[in-house]
């Protein structure tokens, strides 16, 4: 099991943008795909995970303002792909998203096994 703390990230209202008729990832989305690429490189040495996966995440918002808990996936799963802890998120067969009590900046903690 990998266990990783990891920063909050954009909601997916702000990770796509759509430029000139193209959807393409929004600065604030490239620039949390690389803070997490940074946060797992550390553990580069045993990834990409392989096969299927179950996975538990534990979102801290760094507010209380009302968040919709299905916004932050996209933009945690695609990069956690793009930082090579998985080979695509199509292989996480279990999937488990708690919002919790907030943190300043905000947090996720995610589990993966």
């Amino acid at each position: 099991m990998l266990t990783l703390e990891l920063p909050y990230p954009p909601s997916i209202n702000h990770y796509w943008r759509n430029v000139k008729g193209r959807v393409l990832i929004s600065k604030e989305g490239r620039q949390y795909r690389n803070r997490i690429l940074i946060a797992v490189i550390v553990y580069k040495s045993i990834f990409p995970m392989r096969g299927p996966l179950a996975m538990s995440i534990n979102i801290h918002p760094p507010d209380k303002r009302r968040r919709d808990i299905d916004n932050v996936l996209k933009a945690l799963l695609d990069s956690l792909e793009h930082a090579g802890v998985y080979e695509n998120d199509s292989q996480i067969f279990r999937l488990q998203i708690e919002k919790k009590e907030p943190i300043k900046g905000g947090k996720c903690f995610v589990k993966i096994g």
